[in-house]
């Protein structure tokens, strides 16, 4: 048998000893000490290690760096205010009860502390006692008390929000599901720590009160006591329980004042990566503050009826603290020149070598703007682009169903001064020209009237357009021009890339997130389905061609619910879209018309579409294949007749049979990409059809 198995090696850590015996039996002897009577020697151990206590406690808040490092401190604020009131009981008997022996009769550190602060005028004893209690009580505790209850209510109101972004950055793969949980753990137990001290406050609060009443009770019932029980004269009974009691109550307030002290120092820390110390002496050090300070100080020297010599001698220590201020200040300065200068030679000597960095850039977003567009970024200048860029992602991940991936703006001395240039991957798929220093107007339906500027073609719908100066914008308006900013209009050009190519800015890694989220929800059905059955790039390509078509992936749990219908069907990614749709359709048709509104279909004639129909059997796997005569007529039409109804304000579906639907919505995508192709069977049965064109392949 291990007869060691469950002991506790002397050679273990501290917090081991703690744990193992000391502080349950330091608790238990607290309470003893409320009921028990001590002896005059173990009443001056306690209060020694009352001191020593609170002594360590203050050196322990001020070499924290962040409040957090000392979670422990309202435990420790409990106990050492417990150990400080059990310790007042018990020299309260002592002093009522053997007061009368002399002013030896409650240990040495009492009678110490008395007869150095009353000094023979008990009057003075008693009102320094009172001055040290207002200093902890209205000055330090209340501050203190104050500063944690505000951030206590601030910590609670904020964790919402923190909770949330941790969260989106879990969605984003910017936090694994461990750090996560670790972050959110960590909020947790900020939230709890200051609402620990907001109530650890009081504790002190009520100990300075109880300070005062206690010494109090002391002198009134010592007296009480020394004159009707032991006959003493009222000068004997005087000298000896006042100068007993003032000192009990002084060796109780210095530590309670020290641990007041520490709680101030704990509540209104600031996380850092320095103590206190060094945090302070590094703000300090600033030799621009210093020089002014001494000029004053030397100045007020000088006057006539002051202590010259004190303000000269303070002014002589301030300089001095500004020049090794400035020392420091240079010191520092050269080592940025070093580390520069290091990294300008390093750059020299690698200037022959071309690096991977160089020529690669994975990122899935990124915009280039000329040198005159860098301004648009510039948060010195409130450059609104990022911030525009911002809204837009999050718009657009919330209609797609899926995080769209950080863009990244640079400038490129390539490019025009007021031109940018969007890509995806390496791949260029957006270029144009913006003017900072002016805005787009666009006309409305029914403007005819012309503004003076720079005509262009809107980059995103490719509307005729003017880029006009500010001044122009009331008359613009005035005129039914709408009138745009020049981060809007990139910021909207972007977004039309978002969803053009949104199947290319999703990837495994993506689609795992999703599957991840949803797992929390709906664990049995991502488990039971990916990888099992469904490998993850193969759903990933199925996510990819939705997107291709702008059908949001938001409901993830009807797209697995669908894959598993059709699971051994060995179908192909396409295929597999395609038969997914229907279950979809809702969240495609909700954008084009709301749900207590018939929803405007365009269709082809009987005619055009048992030809198409006849056209693509006959083709086989080929597919659809259209003469040319016949494809420009179809694509004009369809293109004349979308562009009529997007002016009108209008915007509708083009439906089509189930087994050309593919075709033709790839065929159409390559030239009116707003667009969106139906077939017969994504129609809801619920929803009220309005044809409001009907195509023969000659004339709508």
């Amino acid at each position: 048998m291990d007869l060691t198995k469950n002991s506790t090696p002397l050679t273990g850590s501290f917090s081991d000893i703690l744990k193992s015996g000391i502080l349950p039996l330091g608790i238990i002897i607290l309470v003893a000490m409320m009921v028990l009577p001590l002896p005059v020697f173990l009443l001056d151990v306690f209060f020694v290690s009352n001191i020593l206590i609170s002594l360590v406690i203050l050196m322990v808040a001020m070499h924290t760096f962040r409040p957090l490092d000392f979670s422990s401190f309202p435990n420790l604020l409990l106990i050492a205010t417990v150990l400080r009131l059990a310790l007042n009981v018990a020299s309260t008997r002592v002093v009522l009860g053997q007061g009368h022996t002399g002013n030896d009769a409650a240990g040495q550190i009492i009678e110490a502390f008395g007869n150095f602060i009353v000094a023979g005028n008990y009057a003075v004893g008693i009102f320094v006692f009172i001055i040290l209690v207002i200093i902890n009580l209205v000055v330090i505790t209340k501050g203190a008390g104050r500063v944690s209850e505000v951030s206590a209510r601030f910590t609670l109101d904020a964790m919402p929000g923190k909770q949330m972004a941790i969260d989106a950055d879990l969605n984003a793969g910017v936090l694994t599901a461990e750090e996560a949980t670790n972050r959110r753990a960590e909020i947790a137990q900020e939230a709890d720590f200051y609402g620990s001290m907001d109530g650890a406050s009081k504790f002190v609060k009520g100990d300075a009160i109880a300070s005062i009443l206690i010494l109090a009770i002391n002198i009134i019932g010592g007296l009480i006591i020394g004159i009707s029980q032991y006959d003493l004269p009222v000068s004997t009974a005087a000298e000896n329980y006042v100068l007993l009691s003032i000192g009990d109550g002084l060796v109780a307030q210095i530590p309670s004042l020290l641990l007041a002290i520490s709680t101030a120092i704990i509540v209104t820390r600031v996380s850092s990566k320095q103590d206190m110390a060094s945090h302070i002496g590094d703000q300090l050090s600033i030799s621009k503050a210093w020089i002014p300070v001494s000029a004053v100080l030397l100045l007020i020297g000088f006057v006539p009826g002051m202590p010259n010599l004190l303000f000269i001698a303070a002014a002589v220590v301030a300089a001095a603290a500004g020049f090794l201020s400035r020392r420091v200040e240079r010191k520092r300065e050269v080592e940025v020149d070093d580390e520069n200068n290091d990294s300008s030679i390093e750059e020299d000597s690698d200037s022959d070598q071309l690096r991977l960095e160089d020529i690669t850039d994975y990122s899935p977003v990124s915009v280039q703007l000329g040198y005159g567009l860098v301004e648009m970024v510039d948060d010195d200048t409130g450059g609104p682009l990022v911030e525009r860029i911002t809204g837009i992602r999050k718009q657009v991940s919330k209609a797609l169903g899926f995080i769209i991936p950080a863009v990244r703006i640079r400038d490129d001395l390539t490019l025009s001064s007021n031109q940018y240039r969007i890509r995806i991957g390496q791949t260029i798929v957006g270029d144009d020209v913006i003017y900072p220093d002016r805005k787009l107007a666009i006309p409305g339906d029914d403007t005819n009237i012309k503004l003076d500027g720079i005509e262009v073609k809107d980059p995103s719908f490719r509307m005729d357009a003017t880029w006009i100066l500010p001044s122009q914008q009331n008359e613009a308006e005035e005129k039914g021009y709408v009138v745009v900013a020049p981060e809007s209009v990139l910021a909207t050009h972007l977004s039309q890339i978002f969803y053009k190519h949104s199947g290319k800015l999703i990837g495994q890694d993506d689609v795992q997130t999703l599957l991840d989220n949803l797992s929390q929800t709906a664990p049995s059905l991502v488990e039971s389905l990916i990888p099992k059955l469904v490998p993850l790039h193969n759903l990933t390509g199925v996510l990819r061609e939705l997107l291709s078509e702008r059908v949001p992936i938001s409901d993830l749990r009807i797209i697995l619910e669908s894959l598993a219908g059709l699971v051994g069907k060995n179908l192909s990614v396409i295929d597999t879209a395609e038969a997914i749709r229907p279950s979809l359709a809702g969240l495609l048709i909700q954008q084009v018309a709301p749900l207590n509104k018939a929803l405007p279909v365009i269709t082809f004639n009987s005619e055009l579409e048992h030809m198409l129909i006849k056209m693509a059997k006959q083709n086989g796997e080929e597919g659809l294949v259209l003469d040319n005569e016949l494809a420009t007529k179809l694509i004009s039409n369809i293109s004349d007749l979308n562009q009529k109804l997007v002016s009108e304000g209008n915007a509708a579906v083009l439906v089509v049979s189930p087994n050309i639907r593919r075709q033709i919505s790839g065929i159409i995508r390559q030239h009116v990409e707003d667009l969106i192709v139906l077939s017969f069977t994504e129609l809801p049965d619920n929803r009220k059809i309005n044809v409001v064109a009907t195509i023969d392949g000659g004339s709508q």
